[in-house]
């Protein structure tokens, strides 16, 4: 028996609709419900792993912003500023006129790995945020 389905709305910026269209018709989905489906589950499973985080954690963050959005240089450094416990170098690059590359390098606590990850994609501007973590050496 097929679970239950729910109909909700969505606002997206036309950009962000028309680059999801082409890749529901690249990977051959049937809608855009289905890619809309598989998309939140991928979240989903994001969301769960970052869970699963914990103990010593050593890694980066790589993350693009837009750094003309007003403030939000400043807030990038702020939220880097409140984990400098964590945070043992980072590199910035300028992508063009208006995006900017970091990559921050940590070794510290999952439960403060996670503090940074989140605090920084869940400020306005920043488009694109990746974490990749893994126990340090001697608990390979």
């Amino acid at each position: 028996m097929d679970p239950e389905l729910m109909r909700i709305g969505v606002s997206l910026p036309d950009n962000l609709l028309n680059k999801f269209d082409s890749i529901i018709m690249e990977r051959g989905y049937s809608s855009r419900s289905e890619g809309i489906r598989d998309a939140i589950r991928s979240y989903i499973n994001y969301y769960e792993w970052m869970n699963d985080i914990s103990g010593r954690r050593v890694g980066t963050i790589t993350l693009i912003y837009d750094h003309t959005k007003r403030g939000l240089s400043n807030a990038v450094a702020d939220v880097q500023h409140d984990y400098s416990d964590l945070i043992k170098s980072s590199i910035h690059i300028h992508l063009d006129k208006e995006n900017c590359l970091e990559v921050i390098i940590f070794d510290g606590d999952g439960k403060d790995v996670k503090g940074l990850d989140e605090g920084l994609m869940a400020l306005k501007g920043v488009k694109y945020v990746k974490l990749n973590t893994t126990p340090p050496a001697e608990k390979l």
